[in-house]
Order: structure tokens, then sequence, then C-alpha cells
């Protein structure tokens, strides 16, 4: 509570003392010169332009224009985006529990959250979302689905999907609930017979600390924890001071976690660790790799720099960016970048600098300024959070890759699922599973995974628009015989990557989002790595004082 009543008023000072500081003594006139011009633009286009404008869609333009100059971060929240402030800042909202996306150029339900009226009342991963209410939903509005589904606790919505198997649609009236979202999605001790604690941490929201602190106090309630493996991988980020309290509760008390600097860089709030950590002395791993960002990399730049644990994985994204969300008029807001931050050994890992044409920091730039941990290791600013020990997960198949990507694995699972109600995963002969699949891809699912079909597709299409006659066209079908034949033969090759995606989307099919989780561990290369190295721990200390 005190620190974020801190951190809300060193916001507040940024923006109204310092806010508008510049060399230029008349910035004031300039900036009045400015809404002055803007304002007159506005009114005679509104006024005077050959055809009707829409006066709201206009201002929105004209403020998206002037942003798009700055950074991506700093962004205008009109009053239909304010329903998702809610779960920035606390992690709920008004809805009925699932996760919506587009997949295949279809508005589908991509996840569930477990008891809520979505999930209760037996809509399914990968129904197709063809009606809310009134309106017919397709991807040209799926901007307009937050304002839609999320509502006042106690509401009424009628949702209608189209689901694999069925001819008509399925409709649900569902109550809206207030839904909150975990930002522990994950918690358990991995594999279960051991004595080390998995934490799966997919958000910061404000309890993100609180969620920390309870699970790692149940798990040592059931047994001793001797080391902790905590998973930021994916982890967009969200609050500072979220960030700051996960923090605390591995690093030591008084250390320093994060230091953060506004435009007048004589001002430096420096925020240090309030708690004695509840994780005590067990060893740690923080995983990461390139989805990892903001707040995430606060927190696994604290455990490097004070050498609290091992960073495990791929690089991490690089925003070393703070937003400060500005309150505006008519239920409007603005987040506008305010600050970069620091990690405890001083180094800035933004990537991209937005001030130089977004060019982003070349390999010779990003280890062109070195730091130091508490060991004396060397780390280095800009590009990231680089790990302790570098592990890649992606398989080695571009093929796998694009199915994966192309939502190919989604689209067989949500297939699969429907087309049996008595379905068990556990009990599916894998290589009837894989035959199907590769039956599948034969005959329903027929989409361009390569490059190489890319340039085929253009070849043949130029071969058709140019009429170069019935022997090249022959020959370019040849091409597409032996590629999808390649295409087969490396799907053969690489079998077990195969199954195993198509495992984790049926997984979460039938036991959710935490069964995917548990399925996706036993086939981890980089969870497999880290638990090695726990149970290695000659190396687990070499890695923390290896100087580079």
């Amino acid at each position: 509570m005190f620190r974020n009543l801190r951190y809300t008023t060193f916001l507040l000072v940024v923006i109204f003392s310092f806010g508008f500081i510049s060399g230029d003594s008349d910035v004031y006139y300039e900036m009045s010169r400015g809404i002055d011009i803007f304002g007159r633009v506005y009114k005679e286009v509104n006024l005077n332009y050959v055809d009707t404008i829409d006066p709201q869609e206009f201002m929105r333009e004209g403020i998206k224009g002037m942003l798009s100059s700055l950074d991506p971060y700093t962004t205008f929240i009109d009053e239909n985006m304010q329903k998702d402030i809610s779960i920035i800042t606390d992690g709920k909202y008004g809805g009925i529990g699932a996760t919506i996306g587009v997949r295949n150029d279809k508005v589908t339900v991509v996840d569930l959250i477990e008891g809520y009226s979505a999930q209760r009342q037996g809509i399914r991963i990968g129904d197709v979302i063809v009606r809310i209410d009134d309106v017919v939903m397709n991807r040209e509005k799926y901007d307009e689905l937050s304002s839609l589904m999320k509502g006042e606790p106690g509401t009424l919505v009628s949702v209608g999907v189209m689901r694999e198997g069925t001819e008509k649609e399925i409709t649900f009236n569902l109550v809206r609930e207030e839904v909150e979202i975990k930002n522990l999605s994950y918690y358990g001790f991995v594999p279960e017979e051991s004595n080390n604690a998995y934490l799966k941490l997919s958000g910061f929201s404000r309890p993100a600390g609180d969620e920390i602190r309870k699970a790692l106090s149940e798990l040592s309630g059931i047994k001793e924890i001797n080391s902790i493996i905590l998973d930021l991988r994916g982890n967009p980020g969200g609050l500072l001071d979220a960030a700051i309290d996960v923090s605390e509760k591995f690093v030591k008390n008084k250390q320093l976690v994060v230091s953060v600097v506004s435009r007048d860089t004589t001002r430096i709030k420096k925020y240090f660790s309030e708690e004695e950590p509840v994780s005590g002395d067990a060893n740690l791993i923080v995983l990461i790799d390139e989805g990892s960002a903001s707040a995430s990399e606060i927190v696994a730049g604290a455990v490097q720099d004070h050498d609290r644990g091992v960073i495990l994985g791929a690089p991490s994204f690089g925003k070393g960016l703070v937003q400060t969300l500005i309150p505006l008029s008519f239920n409007t807001s603005l987040k506008v970048t305010t600050a970069r931050y620091f990690t405890p050994s001083g180094r800035c890992i933004q990537k991209v600098d937005y001030s130089n044409n977004d060019v982003i920091a070349g390999t010779s730039a990003i280890r062109s300024e070195s730091f130091f941990t508490d060991n004396g290791r060397e780390v280095f600013a800009k590009g990231g959070i680089s790990p302790d020990s570098l592990v890649i997960k992606d398989s080695e198949s571009e093929l796998v890759i694009s199915l994966l990507a192309e939502g190919v694995f989604f689209k067989f699972a949500t297939k699969y699922f429907n087309s049996d109600e008595n379905f068990d995963y556990k009990t599916i002969n894998q290589n009837k599973l894989f035959n199907d699949f590769m039956e599948y891809l034969k005959n329903e699912e027929r989409v361009n995974i390569c490059e190489s079909e890319n340039l085929l597709n253009q070849l043949k299409k130029e071969a058709e628009e140019k009429e170069l006659g019935a022997k090249f066209q022959k020959g370019v079908e040849e091409l597409y015989t032996l590629l999808e034949e390649q295409k087969f033969r490396e799907l053969e090759e690489y079998r077990d990557d195969v199954v195993i995606e198509i495992n984790k989307e049926l997984s979460a099919r039938q036991e959710g989002r935490k069964g995917r989780i548990k399925l996706s561990l036993s086939h981890d290369p980089q969870f497999s790595a880290a638990y090695e190295i726990l149970n290695k721990p000659d190396i687990y200390r070499e890695l923390l004082t290896r100087q580079n």
C-alpha cells in the first residue's frame, strides 16, 4: 500500500513538475502555438471538407498520427478501451472467462479460465464465435469484441458459436462475472516426487507478488523446498510495483531492485526490497525467452545482477521503458512513456532506440556497454537480458514451427476432440494420432507453410498469367508434388515434435491451462536443463561465480 502511494506520487511529480522542462525558454509558446494550429485544422476540416466527417474518428486519427512519431507504448485509450484498464492493473474484469483470438481468419476461443461461466456452461476451446447478442461477429469486427463481451458482473450476454462437427449455431446465454485473472497460472512440485517448486508467472498485475508468497507458503507446508524454477517465458510484463513486489520474494532485504530515470536525469528513483525473501536460500533458476518483457526483465535483471539465481533460456525482449497512465476527459486516458528503468548493476536493457529512427542496437553496440554483477560477472546493456545458460526450445524443423504458427495443430486438435464425446488424450495411441494428423494434412489442411511453396505459388501464378504453356505448368505441378513429398518426409523425421505439439493442444481441451502446462513441462528442454543444473550444485555455483 505504502509503495503504491509513493509510486503514484512520484509519477505525478514527473508529469506535472518535469514533463515539460526544456532547454528552450519558449517551449510553452511553441506548445500553445501547436495546439492553436491543430485545433484550427481540426475545426476547418470538419466544417468545410467536401464529405461528411465523423468528428470523433477524425480526432482519434489525429491523435494516432501525433503519437506515431513516438514509441509504440505511448497510446491513446478511448472510452471503449477503458474496460481493459482494470485487467492491466488489478487483474479483474466483468466477463465470461474466455480468451478469444483470431485463428485462420475466424474469431475463436483459444483458452478458458476454469470455474467461470464460459467453461461451466460448455463453451470449448476452438469454438468459433459468430454472434454476440445481436451483433454478427467476424474478423472485421474483432476490435469491438472486448466492449461487447465485457460488462457489469451479473448482466447477461448471448454468445453464438459454430463448433467443428456441427452444422447449426449453438447459443450460450452467459452471466458475466467478476473474472480474476491469476498471475500465477500454475505452481507445484515438478517433478511431483521432487523438492523442486515450479512457478509459472504469466502476468504482473497488483496481486502477483502476493500470489507468489502464498504459493511458496503452501508448497513449503507440504514438504521442504530445496530449489525453485520461476518461469517468466512469454510473460509480457505489467506494473512496475508488481515487478518490485515479485522481486522481493527472492532477493535479499534492502537490496536494490530497479532504478527509474525520467527526462530530468538528475532525478533518479531507486526501489529497494523492503522484506525478507520468502524463498529463503533455495537455489533459483529463472526461465526467460524472447516473450519475456518489461516487468519480467526487471525481475530477471535483479536476480541476475545480485547473483541470486541462474537465468536460463533465450535472450529476453528488451523493453526498458516505463509507462504512466494519465486520465483525460470524457472517460479517456493517455498511456505515455515517462522514464527508463535500470537494473541494479546500472544497465538499461532497452533494445530499440525510438529516438533514433527506430534503429535496433547492433551486436557490437550491445556488447560495448558492460556492467558487473555482485560476484563480478560481466553483463551487458541493451538487447534485453542475456541468459547465463543459453538453451533454445523451438523445434529444429522449420516446417513444425510453421505449422504451429499457422494454427494447424490447434485446428486439428479441435476437430479431433469434438469428434469423440468420450475423448481421453491419455489413452490415445500415439502412432495412430500421428497418422491421423498426416491424413488431415493430405485431405483437409493445405496451407503454405514454407518459403519454397510461396515461391512456387508465385511461379504458378506468373505461368498462368503469361500463358507459358502446358508443358511449363506441368513442370511446376511436378515441383509441387516433390515439395509435398519432402514436407511429409520432414514431418516423419520430426514425428516426436509433431506429436508433442498435438498433445499440448489436446491436453488443454481436456484439462485446461494447467493440463497444457503440465504436459508441456514433460517435453520442455529448457525446463529439463534447469532441473538438471539444480541437481548439480557445482555447476549451479559455477554459473553464478564464473568470470567471463
